[in-house]
């Protein structure tokens, strides 16, 4: 018999893991505090609950994709959050970035409870959620990987087996998100500097592509700009969060991160100009901003 899920957090990624999972045949119960996603969720056969602790009632595993760990504390451990509902000896499957110290200490309160927990953040952005292909940085018991199974084949493309306690696939997260925020931006420092010396901001793409200089992040985050197009798909607030998480670490362990530190700050100054809720892409727009320069704007159709 399949397994039933809930989905706690319904926005870019998590709605399309939600669709993926009903895709697969799985039962899914969703629920967001804000009411995007129910329409498409409830469209493609999924069901809307009214809490977090209603759409885990009676449920086999949880998949909580919220923002941050404490939105993932108060989802499990509040008085009626979800573990007051589901099945015994279920599995929670945390995707959200955090520090590594939560994902332990949130790992512990879940097990002491008489449930299973895995640490599992996920990678890929919404395309590659809603088409079931994510990459997922995991650890935890054996137990907890055997119950998430029908979920992660569900959701995912790859998944890393990292350790068999929970902390590991925090930690491995935040090296990528390290990476992927001195991505975003250096290819939108690239792009602007490429408008300052007066080139083709189209063609500028076509060769960085093609050429040494490019990144996963250039590729995917520039037509953004160049379609003058911000609408989040990735918000600058998760990196000022995630930049922040690396922060923390290397001051605790004395670790010098000075690349990642500048784009903390650029991030910083661009949800500081108001953009911070919007694509991460709009750190161009606020280099831009700050220099006089004009970005393609979107086209009304």
């Amino acid at each position: 018999m399949q397994p039933t899920v809930a989905v706690l957090g319904l926005g870019s990624m998590g709605l399309g893991m939600a669709l993926s999972l009903l895709r697969s045949g799985l039962a899914v119960n969703g629920y967001d505090i804000a009411d995007h996603g129910f329409a498409r969720l409830t469209s493609e056969g999924g069901v809307v609950s009214a809490s977090a602790a209603e759409a885990a009632a009676g449920t086999d595993a949880v998949l909580v994709v919220v923002v941050n760990a404490a939105q993932t504390e108060k989802a499990l451990l509040a008085e009626d959050g979800v573990l007051s509902g589901m099945k015994s000896a279920g599995v929670v499957i945390s995707c959200a970035t955090m520090a590594p110290k939560d994902a332990i200490r949130l790992g512990e309160a879940v097990e002491a409870r008489g449930f299973h927990y895995l640490d599992a953040p996920i990678s890929g952005g919404s395309k590659k959620a809603g088409t079931g292909e994510l990459t997922v940085m995991a650890s935890g018991s054996p137990t907890a990987f055997t119950l998430a199974e029908p979920m992660l084949n569900a959701i995912a493309g790859t998944v890393y087996r990292l350790g068999d306690k929970p902390g590991t696939g925090a930690s491995f997260k935040i090296v990528n998100q390290l990476l992927a925020g001195v991505h975003i931006a250096a290819a939108c420092e690239a792009i602007t500097f490429a408008k300052r010396l007066g080139l083709d901001l189209t063609k500028v793409y076509e060769v960085i592509t093609a050429s040494a200089g490019n990144s996963w992040m250039f590729e995917n985050r520039i037509p953004h700009v160049l379609g003058g197009d911000y609408s989040p798909q990735s918000a600058v607030e998760i990196f000022v969060k995630d930049l922040g998480i690396v922060q923390d670490i290397g001051r605790d362990t004395r670790f010098p991160m000075p690349l990642s530190a500048s784009a903390l700050q650029l991030f910083l100054m661009t949800a500081a100009a108001g953009m911070g809720r919007e694509d991460d892409a709009s750190v161009a727009r606020m280099i831009a901003g700050l220099t006089g320069l004009d970005l393609p704007t979107a086209t009304k159709g």
